[in-house]
């Protein structure tokens, strides 16, 4: 059989060894894709370089493939952190966290105040619950305070603005879940004020007014009770109940004078 003389036989790498085949055409030392007679196999196995310049062989060499690592990035120094585990990183960094109870008071305020306002003591209860130390919740609330983060004045003034509207509820069922978030009782004054009487009783008609064609059909009694409950339900007094409810049913022919005796 005749030899072929290859050009890329004689082509040395940097370590000086030719790349096509085994030093000095010793058997021990001939590359995957010779025969032990120097020999070129029909089918020689691929070769690969690695990003080290090491070679790795192919499934036909009868060694295990050895895979190089990922290329550093760009303008990436040698001996950063890609080196070390994601999970002693993420480890590091709450450990980190863990160790300052003020900047694990800080995280806890701002996921609470994405997207929903927040009074104090709500904060304040949640970072109790997580049991940040008193002094440092104080001074991290505070500070939330400074910047406008924490405001509670305008906190019940946005509240009342969107339950009335909203919801249609009253002055007095407004003022009593304000008091349930925390809020200052003079600030809650203020905010409830917005709302007055005439405000307050024309929300109370447009309620009724969009109940009352479901109440038709019922005896007079359960029209009543309905309709009052339900403004009875959202804080209205019981005397501004009676009277709205006692002008839409008249406006319909009902014989409303008992009305002006009976409560609900």
């Amino acid at each position: 059989m005749t030899r072929r003389t290859d050009w890329a036989e004689y082509d040395h790498s940097a370590s000086g060894a030719p790349r096509g085949r085994g030093i000095g055409g010793d058997p021990a030392t001939a590359a995957p894709g010779d025969d032990a007679d120097g020999h070129e196999d029909s089918h020689p196995a691929p070769r690969r370089s690695g990003w080290d310049g090491t070679r790795s062989e192919g499934s036909h060499g009868g060694g295990s493939s050895r895979r190089g690592r990922r290329r550093r990035g760009f303008g990436e120094p040698a001996g950063t952190d890609e080196d070390t585990p994601r999970s002693s990183r993420a480890g590091q960094r709450v450990s980190s966290t863990e160790a300052d109870p003020a900047e694990k008071a800080r995280n806890i305020c701002l996921r609470l105040l994405t997207g929903t306002p927040r009074t104090r003591k709500q904060l304040a209860d949640a970072l109790r619950k997580r049991e940040i130390p008193d002094e440092v919740a104080e001074e991290v609330l505070s500070r939330f305070e400074e910047v406008g983060l924490i405001n509670d004045s305008a906190f019940a003034d946005a509240w009342v603005e969107s339950r009335h509207h909203g919801r249609g509820l009253a002055r007095r069922a407004l003022a009593r879940e304000l008091r349930t978030k925390g809020v200052d009782s003079a600030l809650i004054d203020e905010a409830v004020g917005q709302l007055d009487s005439e405000q307050e009783e024309a929300t109370a008609r447009e309620l009724v007014d969009r109940k009352l064609r479901a109440t038709r059909g019922l005896d007079r009694d359960k029209r009543l009770r309905r309709l009052a409950g339900m403004l009875a339900r959202k804080g209205y007094p019981e005397g501004m109940a009676l009277r709205v409810v006692r002008q839409a049913l008249e406006e319909e022919g009902e014989d409303t004078e008992f009305l002006a005796e009976d409560g609900f």
